[in-house]
């Protein structure tokens, strides 16, 4: 199977949700399926329905987070420098409309690009990928074609 890149903080919270739903939402889906049986003919219980739906989801997602963390290979993003990698914060301008935007290079996981956290297959990634300060991309986006320049690159 193939590795899944996370940062340490991506790894933490991801092991943090896992500790959660474990510990805390497990344990109360399964009073709850406990208190909707005892109303009896569960065929139109809508409460025993809906616990049900939850458990059901809540399994597939620990399901889903030991799968990541299972194969996570953690990298200390502190420890690099240089080029457009994975881990970087980059610092971008859109050269047509002179915007400034902050994003952080992160596995599929934990990616949330409303937080600035990029996903590593994302096309922008990719073609920031092995890039240096000033140095200019294309992208091409579903709203089309876009060019930005890097105006710096950390390591935190």
């Amino acid at each position: 199977m193939e590795k899944i890149p996370l940062t340490r903080a991506g790894h933490t919270a991801l092991n943090a949700e896992l500790k959660q739903l474990k510990s805390v939402e497990r344990p109360a889906v399964i009073r709850a399926i406990a208190e909707a049986r005892e109303h009896g003919d569960l065929s139109e219980n809508a409460e025993y329905h809906a616990a049900r739906e939850k458990q059901s989801f809540i399994e597939g997602r620990v399901k889903e987070l030991e799968g990541i963390l299972s194969l996570a290979e953690v990298i200390d993003v502190s420890k690099l420098s240089g080029t457009v990698k994975f881990g970087a914060h980059v610092k971008l301008i859109d050269e047509d409309t002179e915007e400034e935007k902050s994003y952080q290079i992160v596995g599929e996981p934990e990616a949330d690009i409303e937080r600035g956290l990029l996903n590593i297959k994302s096309p922008l990634a990719r073609a920031l990928i092995g890039k240096d300060e000033g140095d200019s991309v294309e992208v091409k986006t579903p709203g089309g074609e876009r060019a930005y320049e890097i105006l710096s690159i950390t390591y935190r």
